[in-house]
């Protein structure tokens, strides 16, 4: 089958949220994850762009007050997923902020992988080869 599309990889996901959710994602994304917050256009409304290296992956943007978000609906999402270094280091941070995770190990693929949630909710996995 011909493609239409030449989507050449991942770009970026963006979460939307009250600006009160957004420093708490934030502060998680940079201080647990560990993507550093970095430049941003002048866009109309408030936000962050947080970088993985040289590459911003994850934009968080201010819901406008108006703007209604559903929360707690069953929707496909489930999980975003980072390649990540220093397994050990990981699982001791993640211990020491209290933050109740799963492993899972891949054994033919050489992978381990921790699979964890942000504050609101969405799903976060990193994968160390």
């Amino acid at each position: 089958m011909e493609s239409i599309l030449a989507v050449l990889g991942f770009n970026h996901y963006n979460l939307r949220a009250s600006r009160s959710m957004m420093e708490q994602l934030k502060v998680f994304y940079r201080d647990v994850v560990g993507l550093q917050i970095g430049e941003r256009p002048q866009l109309t409304s408030f936000g962050y762009w947080l970088y993985a290296g040289n590459k911003d992956v994850l934009h968080l943007s201010e819901a406008k007050a108006d703007e209604k978000r559903k929360e707690n609906v069953a929707t496909t999402f489930d999980h975003v997923a980072f390649t990540a270094t220093d397994y050990s280091a990981t699982i001791s941070r993640l211990e020491k902020l209290g933050i109740q995770f799963r492993i899972r190990e891949i054994a033919d693929a050489g992978q381990k992988q921790i699979f964890f949630s942000d504050p609101a909710g969405n799903g976060i996995e990193l994968n160390f080869s």
